[in-house]
């Protein structure tokens, strides 16, 4: 039996699936993860900061020229479209299979794939706000006034509702993800290094019966996983959904 079809039997004999994903899922849409040899942090820019300076709360306020500048030519892929993997997900979602998505992506992709249940740890790129007056803006505004958002209202920085190093999870948001994780009976790990704290304790609530890896590297997860695969996550999710009957 191949990695692919036991990943197949737990999906159909499980009633409540969290999946819990990182840079690595959207790979395959195009979109760089960070920590690679080929990541956004391992990128050579003709800047005197680095990548993980420039996504800082602090750089924000002191430099948002280069801090938009960034953002827009890097972080931000308007092409990028939701791979085999998003869309197993959102069919197991509405399958009554999947509890909720636990994504540390900011790029919308789960929710472009019609996923509903979606906690993003992280934040997200397709949401802004004002920093001044809280007025809430698109995507599609802030690309409109380059080079520095700014608010119709009062002239205030417009941002991305992202968290930026130095800044604090949104507890609702991780409420949500821990109630998830708690009440899963399996939690598949797709995506990820494991490697940012606090999301990836997360996994430390998991109580249930299987514990999925999905990642071309090794996790710090591996060692209590009952299943580890290394092949690619869309390829992995769309066939064994498939395969369990999961998807409608």
């Amino acid at each position: 039996m191949s990695r692919i079809d036991e990943l197949a039997g737990i999906i159909a004999d499980s009633s409540a699936i969290v999946f819990f994903g990182g840079a690595g899922m959207s790979t395959e849409s195009g979109i760089p993860d960070f920590r690679s040899a080929d990541g956004i942090y391992n990128q050579k820019l003709d800047r005197k900061f680095s990548p993980e300076e420039m996504v800082s709360h602090t750089f924000l306020l002191d430099h948002p020229q280069e801090f938009f500048a960034f953002l827009f030519a890097k972080m931000i892929f308007l092409e990028a479209k939701p791979n085999a993997g998003h869309l197993a997900l959102a069919e197991l979602e509405n399958s009554g299979k999947l509890l909720a998505v636990v994504t540390q992506n900011i790029d919308g992709l789960h929710q472009a794939a019609g996923s509903e249940n979606v906690c993003e740890l992280h934040g997200s790129l397709m949401r802004w706000h004002c920093m001044e007056c809280g007025r809430q803006y698109t995507l599609e505004y802030a690309l409109q006034n380059k080079p520095v958002p700014v608010c119709k209202e009062c002239g205030g920085i417009v941002r991305p509702d992202v968290v930026l190093y130095e800044e604090a999870l949104n507890e609702l948001v991780i409420e949500k993800a821990v109630q998830a994780i708690r009440k899963a009976d399996t939690l598949i790990v797709g995506g990820t290094s494991l490697a940012v704290y606090p999301a990836a304790g997360l996994l430390d609530y998991f109580r249930g019966d299987n514990l999925v890896v999905i990642n071309k590297t090794a996790t710090k997860a591996d060692r209590s996983a009952n299943l580890v695969i290394r092949e690619p996550i869309g390829k992995v999710l769309s066939e064994a959904v498939r395969k369990s009957g999961g998807a409608r």
